[in-house]
């Protein structure tokens, strides 16, 4: 394969992969708490320390995990203590956290219009190679967070009360989550873009739901989609020269499209088996008379 030949194109592939992993990784965590625009959120907080990558002439992504990670801690304040106006906090958090990377990139010298559509939409060539160990190495941290607490995370997800009665500490795991989360958004900026990392956090898994039943087979199948998307959404943007984050976000809906369209028919077949299953056992159990 020629692409194969462009260093920008090695690079843009591995960040791919890296984030075809990461993403749905975090994001079935996620989609269980019902929290499948929290990505979404820390995007636009995100966009704050790309703003101020430009501005002190730093690295935006050491800028943006930092900051995204503060508010992924500050959402979590606010969810916890928050009560009625919390959703009105979030949303000045949110909207803030655009206007600020917008208003940062527009005072820097080295920062324009174009490279802060990069960050927000997405860009194979845009994969420096002074990004791929910073890559590497929170993509590390997620999976090591992710697969290594997977017990206690999906416990917290399914049911903090419960959780919280066995001794886990939810806050806590809460909190992890949350960081993992933002560290995810700063993983994926390059390749997919701040304002569509949330759909690839969450689109793998609604796919993979539709013809799993286990978490475990609905986690592995989530990455192998997100992988799959992600390094044919990159290809493809390449030859046809086309955005790589919309064709990765549209490529991971078809495949939704298509896994949905499998499985009802599946659903319907698994409901009259089990129907005609529960029929023969009624008529075999002999009426009892006292």
């Amino acid at each position: 394969m020629d692409l194969l030949d462009y260093a920008f194109m090695q690079r843009a592939l591995l960040a791919a992969v890296l984030v075809g992993i990461t993403a749905p990784a975090i994001g079935i965590y996620l989609v269980q708490r019902r929290q499948a625009l929290m990505g979404d959120g820390i995007g636009h907080v995100a966009l704050t320390g790309v703003g101020l990558g430009f501005l002190l002439n730093a690295s935006p992504v050491w800028m943006a995990t930092a900051v995204a990670i503060a508010g992924s801690i500050l959402m979590e304040l606010i969810r916890w203590f928050g009560r009625t106006r919390g959703e009105i906090a979030l949303a000045m958090l949110f909207y803030g956290g655009m206007a600020a990377g917008v208003m940062l990139t527009s005072l820097s010298e080295t920062g324009t219009t174009a490279n802060l559509t990069t960050y927000l939409f997405g860009s194979i060539t845009t994969v420096a190679p002074e990004d791929i160990p910073v890559i590497c190495a929170l993509a590390v941290f997620v999976l090591l967070v992710t697969i290594g607490l997977r017990r206690q995370l999906f416990a917290v997800s399914q049911d903090e009360e419960f959780a919280r009665v066995t001794g886990l500490p939810v806050r806590a795991l809460n909190l992890l989550v949350a960081i993992t989360a933002a560290v995810t958004v700063t993983v994926a900026m390059r390749v997919v873009g701040l304002l569509l990392v949330s759909a690839l956090m969450v689109i793998p898994v609604a796919a993979s739901q539709q013809v799993t039943r286990s978490f475990a087979m609905t986690f592995a199948m989530s990455i192998a989609i997100g992988v799959t998307v992600t390094l044919s959404g990159t290809v493809t943007s390449y030859y046809v020269n086309v955005p790589s984050g919309a064709t990765i976000v549209l490529m991971a809906i078809g495949l939704f499209i298509a896994l949905t369209a499998l499985a009802t028919p599946l659903a319907r077949k698994r409901a009259r088996q089990t129907a005609a299953a529960e029929e023969r056992c009624t008529l075999e159990v002999p009426d009892v008379h006292v």
